[in-house]
C-alpha cells in the first residue's frame, strides 16, 4: 500500500519547504493536525494568548529575518481575531502567511461551528486568500499563498482549510508538494530612467533622499549608503530604514527634514508612499525635481506628479544609479558641501532648542527625557521597537538606532498592539540581539497578557511604558476642537502600576517617578536576563509635536 499523508502534515511539508521555522498560533479544533504535523517537520509552535498577536508576530518575524512570517489560527472569531495584525501587514508591506481553520466542506452552509466567509473578509487586507478545496492541493496552495506574497511590493496572504480537507490522509504520490517554484522577484529598474537620475544627481546642488521601508525590505542598506555617500546625497530615513546609516555619519540627517524638503532642488523618494506622513506628497518643494523609486508601480506618481518614476528593487536601482553618476568627470557631489554644511546648521540648531527638554529633571517626568535615556541606553545590537502613539511621537524625533533593521515600528497603519508581538518575533528570530519596546500605557494593555507568553518561551527583552494614564493622541485632538472642558472624554485611563504586572506574570518590573532613575532601571533589566516591564510615569499635559501637528486635526 502507499503512503498516506493528512492535510495538516502537508501544511507542515510546505512551510518546510518555504524556510519557515516557527508559526505563532493560539490552538482550535480546526486546526491541531497542523500542530502534529510541525513536529514532524521540526517546526516550532508558540501558542500565544491572544489571535491578533499571533499574525503580528509572523509580520514581525518577516520584517526581522527577509523571510515568510506564518501564523496559524482556528476558524470564525480565532480568525477575526487576527484581522488587525492581516490589515498591518498588508499596509506596511509585510510578507506572511494568516491559515485559518474553517468548518467541514460536508457541513458547507449548514452552519457549522465558527463558520464565517473568511475569505470575504480577507481578500480586501491581502494579496491572495483562498479556500484549500481538497487534501491533494493543500501543499500546493500554501506554496501558492507564499509566491503572491512576493508579486510586486510584498504583502500577506491568506488560506483557510476545512476541517475534513486537514484531517483527511490521502496517498502521498497523489499530493503534489512544491519544492523548486520560486523565481527571483529583483528588478533592476529601467536602464533610461536611470541614466536621467544620473543626469539629474550631476546637475542638483542641493539634492536629499529619504529612505523608507521598502530599503530594509530588499536588504538594500550596502547600496543606499554607498549611493549616498558617494555622490553626498543628505539622507532622511522612516520605518524600518531608520538605522540605514549609523548616529553621527555625514549623511545622516534626522531633523531637519522639512526644511530640505522645501530648498531642495531635487528630491529622491525611496521605498514609501506619498501617504499621510508625507502630507500626500505636499510638503516636497513644488520647485524641486521629485524622484520616486517602488517596488510597486501602483504608488509611483500616486497623490503627487513626479519628475522620474523608476519601478524595482531600490538596491538594485540605486546601485546602478550611483555606478552611473560616479562614472561621469562631474556629478555634482562637489557642488553640495555647502548645502550639506546648511543642513547640519538646522539639524544642530534644532538639536540644541530641544536639548533642555531631554535633560530636564521634571516631575512628572518629560517624555523627551524617557526617550533620550533610551536613545543613550541603545546599542549596536538593540532592536528598538515603537508601540503607542504619543510617547512613541516623541521617540520618532530622539531615538536613533545604531545599526540597520534594528527599528520596528507598525507603519502606516498606525496599529497599537503590535510591540509584545514583534518583540516575540524578534527575540525568537535573533535571540542574540537585545530588544528594547517603547509602549504607551494603551497600547500596552491590548496585548500585555502575552507578556506571559515571553515568560514562558523564555525570550528576555525590555520593556518601557511611557504611562500618563491617558490615550494622549487622541485627547489631544478633542481638547484643540472641543475645549479643555471636554477634553477627558473616552480616552483617560486607570493609573496601573505595570511593573507590578511584569512582576505578577513571572518577569521583572519597576516603577519610575524620577527621572534620574530611568538609567539605572534600565540597566537592572538588562541585566535580569528576564521579560521586563519598567513603568515610567510621565507628565500627561505634554504633546508630542507630531501629535499637535497632525493632519486629522487640521
Amino acid at each position: 500500500m502507499s503512503e498516506t499523508i493528512s492535510g495538516g502534515h502537508l501544511v507542515a511539508k510546505a512551510l518546510k519547504a518555504e524556510g519557515v521555522e516557527v508559526i505563532y498560533t493560539l490552538c482550535g479544533g480546526h486546526i491541531i493536525d497542523i500542530y502534529d504535523g510541525c513536529v514532524d517537520e521540526g517546526i516550532e509552535v508558540i501558542d500565544v494568548r491572544h489571535e491578533q498577536v499571533a499574525a503580528h508576530a509572523a509580520d514581525g518575524y518577516a520584517r526581522i529575518t527577509g523571510k515568510p512570517g506564518c501564523a496559524v489560527v482556528t476558524a470564525g472569531p480565532g480568525t477575526t481575531d487576527a484581522v488587525t495584525g492581516v490589515a498591518n501587514a498588508f499596509r506596511a508591506e509585510s510578507p506572511m502567511l494568516l491559515i485559518g481553520g474553517q468548518g467541514a466542506l460536508s457541513q458547507h452552509k449548514m452552519g457549522s461551528l465558527q463558520d464565517l466567509p473568511h475569505v470575504d473578509m480577507m481578500a480586501p487586507i491581502t494579496k491572495f486568500a483562498a479556500t484549500v478545496p481538497t487534501t491533494e492541493r493543500v501543499a500546493d496552495l500554501v506554496s501558492m499563498a507564499f509566491r503572491e506574497c512576493y508579486h510586486g511590493a510584498p504583502g500577506p496572504s491568506f488560506l483557510e482549510i476545512p476541517r475534513d480537507v486537514l484531517d483527511a490522509k490521502v496517498p502521498l504520490d497523489k499530493a503534489r508538494i512544491p519544492k523548486n517554484y520560486r523565481a527571483s522577484t529583483r528588478q533592476a529598474g529601467d536602464p533610461e530612467s536611470i541614466e536621467r537620475l544620473a543626469d539629474m544627481l550631476a546637475h542638483a546642488e542641493k539634492p536629499a533622499i529619504l529612505l523608507g521601508s521598502q530599503v530594509q525590505t530588499c536588504r538594500a542598506t550596502d547600496a543606499a549608503i554607498d549611493f549616498v555617500r558617494g555622490l553626498d546625497v543628505p539622507a532622511y530615513m522612516n520605518g524600518s530604514a531608520r538605522g540605514t546609516l549609523p548616529p553621527g555619519d555625514p549623511m545622516h540627517f534626522q531633523l531637519s527634514r522639512r526644511y530640505a524638503f522645501t530648498e531642495a532642488d531635487l528630491i529622491i523618494i525611496v521605498g514609501t508612499p506619498f501617504d499621510f506622513r508625507m502630507g500626500y506628497g505636499k510638503r516636497l518643494s513644488p520647485t524641486a525635481k521629485v524622484v520616486q523609486i517602488d517596488l510597486d508601480y501602483r504608488t509611483v506618481g500616486k497623490n503627487r506628479d513626479i519628475d522620474l518614476g523608476i519601478v524595482g528593487d531600490p538596491g538594485l536601482i540605486l546601485s546602478a544609479a550611483a555606478q552611473a553618476a560616479g562614472g561621469r568627470v562631474e556629478n555634482g557631489a562637489a557642488r553640495r558641501k555647502e548645502w550639506i554644511e546648511e543642513l547640519r546648521a538646522v539639524e544642530t540648531q534644532a538639536y540644541e532648542k530641544r536639548l533642555p527638554r531631554q535633560l530636564s529633571d521634571a516631575q512628572p517626568i518629560d517624555p523627551y527625557r524617557l526617550v533620550h535615556e533610551i536613545n543613550e541606553f541603545l546599542t549596536e545590537d538593540t532592536i528598538y521597537i515603537g508601540d503607542g502613539g504619543d510617547i512613541v511621537t516623541f521617540s520618532g524625533q530622539v531615538v536613533q538606532p545604531k545599526s540597520p533593521g534594528h527599528w520596528m515600528d507598525p507603519g502606516p497603519l498606525g496599529t497599537l498592539g503590535v510591540g509584545m508581538a514583534f518583540a516575540m518575533a524578534a527575540k525568537k528570530a535573533r535571540p542574540d540581539k537585545e530588544v528594547l519596546c517603547l509602549f504607551g500605557d494603551g497600547a500596552f494593555s491590548l496585548t500585555g497578557w502575552d507578556f506571559e507568553t515571553m515568560v514562558r518561551f523564555d525570550l528576555p527583552f525590555i520593556g518601557v511604558i511611557g504611562n500618563n494614564s491617558s490615550m494622549n493622541q487622541i485627547r489631544y485632538g478633542q481638547a484643540a476642537k472641543y475645549g479643555e472642558d471636554r477634553a477627558r472624554v473616552g480616552n483617560t485611563l486607570g493609573d496601573v502600576r505595570y511593573g507590578e504586572f511584569a512582576k505578577l506574570l513571572g518577569g521583572h518590573g519597576e516603577e519610575v517617578r524620577d527621572p534620574a532613575d530611568i538609567r539605572p532601571a534600565l540597566e537592572r533589566a538588562r541585566e535580569s536576563g528576564k521579560p521586563s516591564l519598567i513603568n515610567v510615569w510621565v507628565d500627561p499635559d505634554v504633546y508630542a509635536p507630531g501629535t499637535m501637528n497632525q493632519t486629522m486635526y487640521k
